[in-house]
């Protein structure tokens, strides 16, 4: 980080220190010191920013901008200082060399001559340094987020072993009862909803079943779809999580949802006894999507959606709804 933000962790402090009384500035040199130190501030908030998104990210004029910027920094600590070697005596040079400082030094003159001539560089810094600060508001530096990776809370649910599910064993047996009985036949397709507020276990329960039924059909696939979801990933998803020998290598990405769809119920739901769980549907309109896919085909095949919302439990099929644990199992698995 310290590349990123050239000197400006150290010009921050001298700035602040050409501020104390005994160098007597003038009063209007004061005006424009502070006015760096609140630009120069933002600018290395900004630089901190750009610096955590990968260059290939950015575009061309942030990165020339950012170039700018630490050379601005460089400059003005040269400034700096010259400024106090000439109040002080000397000071080991600044980090961009001996060669520019040196040359700066030659002919030391008066306290109140160097005090003339740094409140011109810092007026002429100042010009730099709006002309910056313009660049930086032009091209939305401040706008720029830096990619964050994103952990999905369900991913730990889908791992979690069967031995670990506190107090789900009852749930688990009846869920496992309603997919495989019941007054349908047992050659129709069948859907049921797992429905219940969020942090409960929904996912864990839907897993817990799905890997305890999944040996029973032809093809499965466990897929997460979320409050925000990609209806092209989610099919996609699909497709691999059924035939993953088949797909895992073929370029799904050339084709739109529509052939996706098709492929979806052409190839597979058609013609094999499916078991599909659709982990985390928030909307109505979400499910109504994925239910184009899922065919029925007079096998058996089934299928688990979990949801927080009854709207979507309700339009989806036969509703569960996951109680929380009650006080007795929770006694019972932390020894209470």
């Amino acid at each position: 980080m310290e590349f990123a933000t050239g000197a400006l962790g150290t010009l921050l402090p001298k700035l602040g220190q050409l501020l104390l009384d005994e160098y007597n500035l003038q009063k209007g040199t004061k005006k424009n010191i502070e006015f760096l130190s609140r630009e120069l501030e933002s600018m290395r908030a900004a630089l901190c920013t750009v610096g955590e998104v990968p260059p290939e990210q950015l575009k061309e004029q942030v990165r020339i901008w950012e170039r700018d910027v630490r050379e601005l920094s460089y400059d003005m600590e040269d400034i700096i200082d010259a400024f106090l070697v000439r109040v002080h005596g000397p000071e080991p040079p600044s980090k961009r060399g001996a060669k520019r400082f040196i040359k700066k030094m030659m002919g030391i003159v008066t306290k109140a001559t160097t005090r003339h001539e740094i409140a011109q560089e810092i007026n002429d810094i100042k010009e730099r340094v709006k002309e910056v600060a313009e660049r930086r508001d032009r091209y939305k530096v401040d706008a720029i987020i830096p990619p964050k990776t994103m952990v999905d809370p369900r991913i730990a649910s889908l791992y979690t072993e069967a031995a670990n599910l506190v107090g789900m064993d009852e749930s688990s047996e009846e869920l496992v009862t309603r997919l495989t009985k019941g007054a349908a036949p047992s050659t129709q397709k069948k859907i049921v909803s797992v429905v219940g507020f969020g942090g409960l276990g929904k996912t864990t329960l839907a897993k817990a079943v799905y890997d305890k039924l999944k040996g029973q059909f032809d093809c499965t696939a466990f897929v997460p779809v979320g409050r925000n979801p990609d209806l092209k990933k989610i099919v996609k998803d699909i497709l691999i999580d059924l035939h993953k020998q088949g797909y895992m290598h073929c370029n799904l990405d050339m084709l739109d949802e529509r052939q996706l769809l098709d492929k979806l119920r052409e190839l597979f739901l058609g013609e094999k006894r499916y078991f599909i769980v659709i982990d985390d549907v928030w909307e109505v309109e979400t499910w109504e999507t994925i239910k184009l896919a899922l065919v029925e085909n007079n096998i058996g095949s089934r299928i688990i959606i979990t949801t927080r919302k009854h709207e979507v439990a309700r339009e989806a099929g036969e509703v569960y709804e996951l109680q929380p644990l009650s006080d007795d199992i929770l006694c019972k698995d932390i020894w209470c």
